[in-house]
């Protein structure tokens, strides 16, 4: 994977301060702000042995302004709670707005300045009073966490080289493909080793029937004729958010896309292919399998959409301000900023 690390200023002469990196030194667990470094859940907890638990990534960015902004977080959190109603977790903050106020607050007290990642996870936790042991979503309490980590994020930084992957996405009747499972990530995990084992930087899975599905934690997108091409999102593939935005990016700019089924000699003779991801934002694939793709360089297609998304994300009066959610950043000296919490079943 080549990197590069690119002068990170903000517009005019401000510059982005150095990053903090890695986790937040607060966290949020059922109910209270902990500290995040101390353990807290039992052994025993259902969600750590039989992988009942749902989480999401959401992302903050330091916008032109200086101040960090929420990208796409009541989407984030709505999927999230879609995915508690398929694993029964009740006993948890269930409006958005609320979960919203929590990660403020959160985020404040951590200090961030700088691009954040928020990761939220909702899980099955102890077995109640009468339930016997064993697998199960009724008679089981419920937990929420949500930890932050320094996290920063320069646009198209790396150039992925993929593997085809003998582990296969599982199809939508054996796991609820289109929500966040935690024990569903096992079949990433797998592929995840099995192509750094092989000398790549990830894997493309297949589903059941021999199509491209996605890659071990991203969207998969081929550029073809100057059409835009992803697997559908009623295919067997978690229909992400950074798809969705890329998407409707694409169409706003005049780029045709279809949502069609990929197979592998679809991606191997792509002019592009890119991942998308809220972790990694735009990731060029210019190799898969031993094989180059197009002229084995970044394409105009996926520069372009990279400068779109990084536009949108950052931009405080770019397009789609429904997007984003300023939040207060600290103070130039390292005080804290006031932390903003938004009242529950208000609208920004």
């Amino acid at each position: 994977m080549t990197t590069r690390h690119p002068d990170h200023t903000a517009t005019g002469s401000q510059r982005r301060p150095a990053p903090r990196m890695g986790l937040g030194t607060w966290a949020y667990d059922r109910g209270e702000f902990v500290h995040a470094a101390e353990p807290r859940l039992p052994l025993s907890t259902q969600a750590l042995h039989y992988g009942t638990g749902t989480f999401e990534g959401i992302r903050a960015y330091r916008s032109d302004r200086g101040s960090l902004q929420l990208f796409r977080v009541r989407e984030h959190y709505e999927r999230m709670l879609r995915a508690c109603r398929v694993l029964r977790i009740t006993d948890i903050p269930t409006e958005v707005e609320d979960l919203i106020a929590i990660t403020v607050e959160l985020i404040g007290r951590n200090n961030h300045d700088a691009d954040v990642y928020i990761r939220p996870l909702a899980h099955k936790l102890a077995l109640l009073p009468d339930t016997p042991p064993g697998v199960s979503l009724a008679g089981v309490s419920d937990g929420l966490s949500i930890t932050t980590f320094g996290f920063p994020s320069y646009g198209i930084a790396k150039e992925a080289r993929c593997g085809l992957s003998t582990w296969r996405r599982p199809p939508r009747d054996s796991l609820p493909t289109q929500h966040k499972i935690t024990g569903g990530y096992v079949t990433s995990a797998l592929a995840s080793d099995q192509a750094r084992a092989a000398g790549y930087d990830d894997a493309l899975l297949l589903d059941g029937s021999g199509h491209v599905a996605e890659a071990t934690t991203a969207n998969v997108f081929a550029v073809a004729a100057g059409r835009v091409l992803t697997p559908p999102g009623t295919s067997d593939i978690l229909p992400g958010i950074t798809r969705d935005t890329l998407i409707t990016l694409c169409r706003e700019s005049g780029t045709e896309v279809l949502e069609r089924e990929l197979s592998p000699s679809d991606v191997f003779t792509a002019d592009e292919v890119f991942l998308s991801s809220t972790g990694n934002g735009v990731v060029p694939v210019v190799g898969l399998a031993g094989r180059v793709i197009g002229n084995g360089a970044v394409g105009e297609v996926t520069r372009r959409l990279a400068d779109l998304y990084d536009a949108v994300t950052r931009h405080a009066d770019g397009a789609h301000p429904e997007w984003r959610l300023p939040v207060n950043v600290p103070e130039a000296d390292g005080t804290p900023a006031p932390p903003h919490r938004q009242p529950a079943g208000s609208k920004a």
